[in-house]
């Protein structure tokens, strides 16, 4: 039905111009805009804005084998990205299948790609399933179209994206602590995709950096629950900023793989998570980080681990998927 738009865009929509594009038994296709807005220091798109796609399409191809009364809840996320995504991209579709789902438990794995077909990541998932506390009424007979809501700006992704994206010529000149700090500090503004997000730095040292996002109601889906891929996103941001504090002038990295933990529901009150990421390992070529977020009472909503590569005096790339 939010298909065919026969029901109201969800927050998250209206947030991210995140979209159902196709549904059918055993598979679903969603897809955002390859907007600016999800453009990294380095100006191109993080593992987060990849997965932020894929943790719709995995879930909604589960959820299209579910039963009448059967609710779904996100267990875990893994991506291996394989190429970054960037404004070129056009737009950024994620197309989830089933691989079994059970009567306790679902699976399913996905692909991201650019408008062209260019594969950009791959993807899995597992969701537990719960029948639900009470019996849902049936379906009305009719759903009428919505008419579309008016509001006084445009939805936030088609705004004019803030925050910078940091000139190579910076990058070669400073150290990744320096630039991580200067974004604490607000000597800099940082990136578009923080600024999408609502993150903002609270500590850094080199190795380890403390953040907070709102669990604000953006964040929200059409069944009004925090979404999981929001989540994913704050942990990959804060994991990449942890990284670049131990970049020397002239270094760039990529992410390799990304896996998160969703442990218990987030409640969107607006109030702030708080996201701590610290790089556990950090040789010549490969760092390994860990994240772990939690609500404003001090509760593990979601732990998250990713490896990412070093290059050493190389530029970061300039994207053309």
């Amino acid at each position: 039905m939010f298909a065919e738009q026969r029901l109201p865009a969800p927050p998250l929509t209206h947030l991210s111009g995140l979209v159902v594009d196709d549904a059918s038994d055993g598979s679903s296709t969603w897809s955002i805009p390859a907007s600016p807005w999800w453009r990294s220091a380095a100006g191109v798109f993080a593992g987060g804005a990849l997965a932020f796609v894929a943790d719709a399409a995995l879930a909604g191809a589960v959820f299209t084998k579910l039963p009448r009364g059967t609710a779904l809840l996100s267990s875990d996320l893994s991506m291996n990205l394989l190429r970054a995504g960037s404004t070129s991209s056009e737009r950024i579709v994620a197309t989830g299948t089933v691989i079994d789902v059970g009567r306790r438990q679902g699976l399913s794995e996905a692909r991201v790609e650019n408008a062209r077909g260019t594969l950009l990541a791959h993807a899995t998932s597992r969701c537990v399933l719960k029948p639900m506390p009470f019996e849902p009424p049936p379906p009305p007979e009719d759903f009428p179209t919505p008419d579309p809501p008016m509001f006084d700006t445009p939805d936030p992704y088609l705004r004019l994206a803030e925050g910078d994206v940091v000139p190579q010529v910076v990058w070669d000149e400073t150290k990744g602590l320096e630039l991580i700090q200067s974004w604490r500090s607000g000597e800099r503004a940082a990136s578009p995709s923080c600024a999408l997000l609502g993150l903002r730095f609270v500590d850094v040292e080199e190795g380890t950096v403390t953040a907070a996002a709102p669990a604000s109601l953006w964040f929200t889906t059409g069944f009004g629950t925090f979404y999981g891929g929001a989540l994913t996103a704050f942990a990959d941001a804060a994991m990449n900023a942890a990284v670049t504090t131990t970049l020397p002038p002239g270094a760039s990295f990529g992410t390799l793989d990304l896996k998160v933990h969703f442990l218990r529901p987030v409640t969107p009150d607006g109030r702030d998570l708080s996201v701590r990421a610290t790089v556990e390992q950090r040789g010549r070529t490969i760092a390994v980080s860990t994240a772990r977020i939690d609500d404003a009472d001090g509760k593990r909503v979601a732990m998250a681990t990713s490896s990412a590569m070093i290059s050493e005096d190389r530029p970061w790339p300039v994207v053309d998927d």
